[in-house]
Formats: structure tokens, sequence, C-alpha cells
């Protein structure tokens, strides 16, 4: 049972740090944002990725407004 809470934890862990680098990472936000999309996820992990996944917009609409 040890296992599946240790591989559960790294697992989180792992997703937790893909999203904050895709934070830091986007073209279209400023570095407040990226701030506080940081900190946020900081401080609530479970509902600042959650919320991150419902408000993102897509790949497609980032790029599109990257070319305007």
């Amino acid at each position: 049972m040890r296992i599946v809470i240790i591989a559960a934890i790294v697992l989180f862990v792992l997703i937790w740090a893909k999203f904050v680098l895709d934070v830091l990472r986007r073209p279209d936000l400023g570095p407040g944002s990226k701030a506080i999309w940081t900190i946020f996820m900081l401080v609530l992990p479970l509902f600042g990725i959650l919320i991150y996944l419902l408000l993102k917009p897509s790949d497609a609409q980032i790029q599109q407004n990257a070319r305007r």
C-alpha cells in the first residue's frame, strides 16, 4: 500500500511541475500573470491545476494570438 501512495505523490508532483513549466513558457502571459499563476499553483496545487486547465486557451489559440 505504501508504494501506491508514493507513486501517487510522485505522479502528482510531476504533473504539477509540468503545469508550472507550462505557465512559465507561455508567451501570451506577462510576468505578473505568470507570477500569480505560479504562486496560486504553489499555495493550492490541486485547485490551481484544475482552474488552470479550465481557463487555459488551447495551443492553437495561443499561436493565433501570437501571430497578431
